[in-house]
């Protein structure tokens, strides 16, 4: 069995969909997107609105999750960064898991044959 990779990108929500033209271009089968609030360094900014001043903590972005066996998650990486980096705080994050094990429910096939491409 390969080994089974999970890859976390939240970044940017106008980028997502460049960044999952990128990932059909390398291969990659399948992946999960959601909107999603957070802060990280800089812990929001401040905004104003009607005159008052808002401090705005969470930021929307999204995240597209990835799990991998076939597709070298250095590609995936190096292929996210070229697609999101903007050079701006805010960029965002990748986070890279590995996975257990993998079931494909309507089969009950296991492992990496769990997350390919049949049709291959």
């Amino acid at each position: 069995m390969k080994p089974i990779t999970k890859i976390e990108i939240i970044t940017r929500s106008e980028k997502i969909d460049e960044l999952k033209e990128a990932m059909n271009g390398i291969g990659v089968a399948g992946m999960t997107m959601s909107q999603v609030y957070g802060c990280g360094l800089t812990k929001g900014h401040k905004e104003i609105y009607r005159g008052q001043e808002y401090t705005i903590n969470l930021i929307p972005k999204t995240k597209v999750e990835i799990v991998v066996c076939e597709v070298p998650v250095d590609l995936v990486i190096a292929t996210a960064k070229k697609v999101c980096q903007t050079g701006k705080i805010g960029d965002g994050k990748i986070f890279i898991y590995p996975i257990a094990n993998a079931v494909r429910i309507r089969t009950g096939e296991e492992g990496d044959i769990a997350i390919m491409d049949p049709e291959k």
